[in-house]
């Protein structure tokens, strides 16, 4: 089960101005490209087959695009759909390319670009190819890293979570430098709002600068999000600027690279069999207020937002509240929608929903769809039978958040069409798949 392993990326950034996508009311138009934004393709070889794992540097996709690209890398591969491991970033500095109901109402997010979106396709097809065709034989090594600073809880300073940064290492075999890095690690990349208009993947983008910088510029760096529903470097930054991005970036490269460096010959290892599976899960839906009920939390929250800013309370609370009311209009919008039928008439196109497991020698990969929180991942690495790196958006977006059932105000709660139990229901799926 010799390994064979080769990795590439594609620059998938937009060749024209386009609109932003990630935060609400704002009509975000791109002014030029920061750091190229990219499809990266870290491709693994065995015995017991074959399989990619993809990132793009997107917000998300519709759960039908990023089936549409896992089919194809899948033919192009002679591969089962199972092992195309594919998942976004989360950057909120890239084009359109969702359609969420609850945003369906505010005329500053346009629809996405269908010739975009198959753009992606291609380029994230060309980068598998690439990267297959460079395979080499190889050896792998799992290790983690400790994120602490650079984000934390945005609900509640102070609160819980989950500084683990999950490393894979890739090198030729029998030794020498480093090919590919395999990173996952859960925190928003929101260091840069609405006001700037620059493409850029944020604060992943410095994190991978700093490991190439350490390590050689042929190192490919694949970066997967963990669930962060309730994460973000919000009470982290003293700005959103791109220092603070570069900041934050370098943080996170820097522990990554004390953990590769402090691997031993020994942590490396060539026979290293690839399993898959992916399944399926029937999730419930949340209770949808009336709109008359919406209405009236819309209110309430715009009321609290008032208050704190007249206050001058500390600017991130502020946020806070400000996104509650985002939250807010979004269960206005999602109310009305759900008086005309068009949240099941959406829904459907996201069935079945799936959770996709990828097992790489002693290490699991687990990608669940939506934005959960990061108690979910949390429990899943708790009573996971090995040792499994939880990927947030895997195989799409889920119209909003899965939040824990303790939360039950603020925008992450009012913008979500699944209710709490979704996410007991993916984990107990992950763990009985495991």
């Amino acid at each position: 089960m010799t390994l064979a392993a080769g990795a590439a990326a594609r620059d998938i950034s937009p060749s024209k101005a386009v609109a932003l996508f990630g935060y609400p009311h704002v009509k975000r138009i791109s002014t030029a490209v920061h750091d190229p934004i990219l499809a990266s393709a870290l491709y693994l070889e065995s015995g017991t087959g074959s399989a990619v794992l993809i990132a793009l540097d997107l917000l998300f996709l519709d759960p039908p695009p990023a089936q549409s690209i896992r089919r194809a890398v899948a033919d192009a591969l002679s591969i089962r759909p199972a092992r195309v491991f594919i998942s976004c970033t989360h950057t909120h500095s890239g084009p359109v390319t969702s359609r969420l109901i609850g945003w369906q109402a505010d005329p500053a997010v346009p629809e996405p670009d269908p010739a975009y979106l198959e753009f992606v396709k291609q380029q994230t097809v060309e980068a598998v190819g690439e990267a297959a065709s460079k395979k080499c034989p190889a050896e792998i090594a799992r290790t983690t890293a400790d994120a602490t600073g650079v984000g934390g809880n945005r609900l509640a300073p102070g609160g819980l979570t989950d500084p683990e940064v999950g490393v894979l290492a890739i090198r030729p075999s029998g030794g020498g430098p480093l090919l590919a890095v395999d990173l996952v690690y859960g925190m928003h990349p929101t260091v840069l709002h609405e006001d700037s208009t620059f493409v850029s993947s944020d604060f992943p983008h410095y994190a991978r600068h700093h490991l190439r910088e350490q390590f050689g510029s042929d190192l490919a760096v694949v970066y997967h999000t963990a669930p962060c529903g309730n994460q973000s470097p919000r009470h982290f930054v003293t700005g959103q600027t791109f220092e603070e991005a570069e900041r934050l970036g370098r943080k996170l490269g820097s522990a990554v690279a004390r953990s590769l460096r402090a691997l031993a010959d020994g942590d490396f290892a060539a026979d290293c069999p690839i399993r898959a599976v992916l399944g399926e899960v029937d999730l419930p839906r949340r209770t949808v207020p009336t709109v008359a009920e919406a209405e009236q939390l819309l209110a309430e929250y715009r009321a609290e937002y008032r208050r704190l800013e007249t206050e001058h309370a500390e600017r991130a609370t502020v946020r806070t509240a400000e996104c509650a009311v985002f939250g807010a209009e979004g269960t206005v919008t999602l109310a009305r929608a759900q008086q005309q039928g068009q949240i099941d008439k959406v829904l459907s196109t996201y069935e079945p929903i799936e959770v996709q497991l990828l097992g790489i020698g002693d290490t699991c990969l687990a990608g669940l769809p939506g934005e959960l929180f990061t108690e979910y991942a949390l429990e899943i690495k708790r009573r996971a039978p090995q040792k499994t790196f939880v990927v947030s958006l895997g195989g799409g977006e889920l119209q909003g958040y899965i939040v824990t059932p303790e939360t039950t105000g603020g925008y992450e709660a009012a913008n979500s069409l699944f209710a709490p139990e979704a996410g007991r229901v993916m984990v107990e799926a992950v763990l009985a798949a495991l």
